[in-house]
């Protein structure tokens, strides 16, 4: 189908970079105030982000595309570890924020990008400062939460099957079930995130991309200890209609980070960000302060 308009003026209001031989799609910001980075969940981008970015336009902000993702390169032979998408992140740092304390927050995938990050800060090899830090829902504590149908499929070894049979009416119906009931996806969200995932044959490396979720078991150690041992402010933000990464999943974070400050959105899905984006906005403005 091709890229949407809407895709197309978020992608032409960015620029690709060169990272590690790849090109990696990053939308900056300029503003004032602290400096601020977004990492995106799977198996979308940094595009969730957008309303929230709209929502803050005195702000300096940095959201970028992990390799695999939206419009960033999809090499198909790539092992693609997230100790690899934490390496991208620290780059676009150091590119974009040099010197500069830096307020992360992230979503689903991005979550367990961020325990890397934090494990690394502790390790004391983190090339930058991490001022604070915001967790969206994410499976960071992989054994409590309620995987998909389509994930479990891809993590399989009919994985590869999967991937080469996607297409855009399965993955407007999955990707559907994720979203709350009482604000669903749209057509227009459905049609957007598939040109982005379709974008450069995306979809036909799903298997490849799912690889984190091997990953959240091989380093569940390291990056729940991450999560229970790092001295800096960690908030959670928690959307409590999500099917996956549930009260459960939450409970088992709190479990590691009983201390951590929480904000609840009752009615939203896995998606809050795209389902309630004012909601959203304003939780993170308050979390950056000035």
């Amino acid at each position: 189908m091709g890229l949407t308009s809407r895709v197309r003026a978020w992608g032409d209001a960015g620029e690709l970079i060169d990272l590690g031989g790849h090109r990696i799609f990053v939308r900056a910001q300029d503003g004032e105030g602290p400096p601020v980075l977004f990492l995106h969940g799977y198996p979308s981008s940094s595009y969730d982000w957008r309303s929230v970015l709209e929502g803050m336009p005195g702000r300096r902000i940095v959201a970028f595309d992990f390799l695999g993702f939206g419009l960033s390169d999809k090499p198909r032979d790539h092992r693609y570890s997230l100790c690899g998408q934490a390496d991208l992140a620290e780059a676009i740092v150091a590119r974009s924020f040099p010197g500069e304390p830096v307020a992360l927050i992230a979503h689903d995938m991005g979550t367990s990008v961020t325990t890397e990050l934090l494990a690394r800060d502790l390790d004391g090899r983190l090339p930058f400062e991490l001022a604070r830090v915001l967790l969206f829902n994410g499976s960071m504590v992989i054994e409590r939460a309620s995987l998909t149908l389509d994930q479990k499929l891809l993590r399989s070894r009919l994985g590869p099957l999967v991937s080469r049979l996607s297409n855009r009416r399965g993955f407007r119906r999955s990707f559907g079930r994720i979203f709350s009931a009482s604000h669903p996806l749209t057509r227009e969200e459905a049609d957007d995130q598939w040109a982005l995932l379709e974008y450069n044959d995306g979809n036909r490396i799903l298997d490849r991309l799912i690889f984190y979720l091997r990953e959240r078991v091989s380093l569940g150690p390291r990056w729940h200890g991450a999560l229970r041992k790092w001295p800096g402010r960690l908030e959670l933000a928690w959307a409590c209609r999500d099917p996956i990464c549930t009260e459960a999943v939450l409970q088992a974070v709190l479990s590691l980070r009983p201390a951590a400050p929480l904000t609840r959105f009752p009615p939203l899905g896995h998606y809050p960000q795209i389902e309630d984006p004012v909601g959203v906005t304003a939780v993170v403005d308050t979390f950056v302060g000035s």
